[in-house]
């Protein structure tokens, strides 16, 4: 069986939740107990950013856009011209 961390251009289901789950529990960790301050403020920001990628990978599938997609290679190599050699 292959794990498949992108699905269809996007991050697959499972990795966006796992995302948000351990985004939201480093950030509880970093709120509740009593870490120093600097290994606190790493946990929170680490969270933050975790959920940030999580929500925005979902509402991106939500909208069926593919941030992970290669497609702008195809569009970028139809603006080239035959004889694009001279640099102009």
């Amino acid at each position: 069986m292959k794990v498949r961390f992108i699905d269809n251009g996007n991050l697959a289901s499972w990795l966006r939740l796992t995302l948000i789950v351990i985004g939201i529990g480093l950030a509880a960790v970093a709120l509740a107990c009593e870490l120093p301050v600097f290994l606190a403020r790493a946990f929170l920001l680490v969270g933050f950013f975790s959920v940030l990628v999580g929500g925005m990978t979902s509402r991106a599938k939500l909208l069926n856009i593919k941030p992970f997609d290669n497609s702008y290679k195809r569009a970028r190599d139809s603006y080239k011209s035959k004889d694009d050699g001279s640099g102009k």
